[in-house]
This record gives structure tokens, C-alpha cells and sequence, in this order.
């Protein structure tokens, strides 16, 4: 085996001391900085619309698999069942329906009631929705207000305000309960029989109207029987009796003022201790009267035979 000699050894030029390479040691602790510097972060070069975009389609993903959701009825299904079991446990401690009172009711049907309300006893308390119910009721015929309470563990008490008749309307030979607000309430008339008669096409919903007029002369209303819309324009009144009591008949317009002035001639005159028949205030400057002597000479008298 040769031994090695110096004329072996090759020295490149940047391996030289005072060479532009650094030393091992130099290079020892830059090395060591270099491994201690923090992995270079990933930079995405996104723009704002970009970004908003991205935000939009985000946005539409939940969007669109929340509505799939909720159109599979899943989300329906497990409110229902869990309200109906949280129902179940109450009426199970007690908050069932064991007593149902009723104030105000006169003419409205027991059974109306009870199929409005569409709670029956045993049923839970809670469960009940007050405000269907009591739409539910406000919509009966005869019923113009409702009142529903509930009072734990196991009472309903309901108060009903129900329609008052103010008249009578006749239409096609029938009479039918009518309101101020010009409902119709159904049932028997019996009891009513002394209330005024309305007659006539659109007398029911103006009815309101004709009572309000009426009542600033509370006297002279007192003896209105019977009152018949012409033209669903105005208004003919009979006072004292529905047939042979006088006629009066109102204008159109400034209707009230040709009440108030009726009234005032009442007071005045006695109008009705003269045997008018008939009395026309449609002319504010104007009146017209017709008696019974008016009326008899109208009538075509026989000739006496020669």
C-alpha cells in the first residue's frame, strides 16, 4: 500500500485561506439561523370581487341545502312530534281541560260553541291556540265579541258579547234580526216582535245610519215602526203604526236636519193630533202635507142612481 504524498492533494482555489469561501465555522451559524426562520406562509392573491363572489356561492350552498331540508318535512315532523310529547307530559300532570264556563250566551247555539272552541274536556290546557278560537267564534252569526280565558290548571271560561237585534228586516216575505252593523242574526223572532221594520234593497247595511239619525230625536224614534229604503237612496218612516200610521218622507242629503226639523214641528204644531197622513220634507223650503180628508176625496165617489 503507497503511502499518500503531498503531491496528492489538490486544493481548489476557493479552498485557499483568504479565499471568497467562507469557513466551516463561518458557515456553521448562519446555517443555524437559517433553520431556526419560520416555514414561508401560502399567500393566495385574491381580489375583493373575488372574494365576494366566493362569499355569494357560500352563501347559496346554505341557502339552497336549508330549503332542501326544509322541504323534505324533516324539520316539520320533529317540531310536531316533540310539541306533542311536551303537550302529552303536561296534560299528564294535570294541566288537562276539566271545566269550560260560558257568560253572555243567549241566543247562540250550546253546540255553535263548542265546535268553535274545538277543545273538549281531557284535552291539554296548553295546547289550545286562544287566538284561532276566538276568531273562530267572532265568526258565528250571533256572536260580535269574544273572550277566552285560560285559568290553570284545568278551567276555560269564554265571555261572549252577542249581536242585539235593533229591527226587523222583511225580504221575500221573511223576517230576520238585524243589528246596527246591519248582520243578519239567525233564530226566532219571538220577543222581537215590537222592534222597527226595515224593508227595502241595501236597508240592512245602512241600518247604522238610520238608527244614529233616529236616536238625536229620542222621542219622535220611539215611534218609528217601520222604516222602508227607496231606491237604496233615502228612507220612508212610519211612525205609531206599520200601516196606517203617518208617512214621513226624508231626503237624501241633509237627512238628520230634515229629522231634527220633523221633531221641531212635532213640538210645535202637534202634527200628528191633525190627522196627517202623510208629511214630505225631500224640499228644505218646502213642506208638504196630506190628511185623511185629502186622501177620502181622492177616492171616486158612486153616483146616486135617478
Amino acid at each position: 500500500m503507497r503511502r499518500m504524498n503531498p503531491s496528492d492533494i489538490v486544493v481548489n482555489p476557493d479552498d485557499r485561506p483568504g479565499g471568497t469561501s467562507a469557513s466551516p465555522r463561518a458557515e456553521a451559524p448562519r446555517a443555524k439561523a437559517k433553520s431556526k426562520r419560520k416555514p414561508p406562509r401560502l399567500r393566495l392573491n385574491v381580489t375583493p370581487l373575488q372574494k365576494l363572489a366566493g362569499i355569494g356561492v357560500l352563501t347559496t350552498a346554505l341557502l339552497v341545502g336549508g330549503a332542501v331540508l326544509w322541504r323534505s318535512g324533516a324539520p316539520h315532523r320533529l317540531a310536531r312530534d316533540t310539541g306533542a310529547a311536551l303537550l302529552k307530559a303536561t296534560a299528564d300532570s294535570g294541566f288537562r281541560i276539566s271545566e269550560i264556563t260560558v257568560t253572555g250566551r243567549r241566543r247562540t247555539p250550546t253546540g255553535q260553541i263548542v265546535t268553535a272552541l274545538a277543545a273538549h274536556h281531557g284535552d291539554p290546557i296548553l295546547g289550545l291556540d286562544i287566538g284561532a278560537a276566538k276568531d273562530r267564534l267572532e265568526a258565528l252569526p250571533s256572536v260580535r265579541a269574544a273572550a277566552i280565558e285560560r285559568r290553570l290548571p284545568g278551567a276555560l271560561h269564554l265571555s261572549i258579547v252577542e249581536r242585539q237585534p235593533v229591527a226587523l228586516w222583511q225580504s221575500g216575505g221573511v223576517f230576520v234580526l238585524v243589528d246596527r252593523d246591519g248582520h243578519q242574526i239567525p233564530g226566532a223572532i219571538e220577543g222581537f216582535e215590537d222592534l222597527p221594520l226595515v224593508v227595502g234593497d241595501g236597508a240592512p247595511s245602512r241600518a247604522d245610519e238610520l238608527f244614529t239619525m233616529l236616536a238625536s230625536e229620542p222621542k219622535m224614534a220611539a215611534r218609528v215602526k217601520a222604516a222602508t229604503r227607496v231606491g237604496n237612496r233615502r228612507w220612508n218612516l212610519r211612525l205609531d203604526d206599520i200601516e196606517r200610521g203617518m208617512e214621513v218622507r226624508l231626503p237624501e242629503l241633509e237627512t238628520e236636519a230634515a229629522w231634527r226639523r220633523l221633531a221641531e214641528l212635532e213640538r210645535n204644531r202637534g202634527l200628528s193630533a191633525k190627522q196627517i197622513t202623510m208629511i214630505d220634507l225631500r224640499i228644505p223650503d218646502r213642506l208638504v202635507l196630506k190628511s185623511e180628508q185629502q186622501q177620502a176625496a181622492a177616492i171616486p165617489q158612486p153616483r146616486k142612481e135617478d
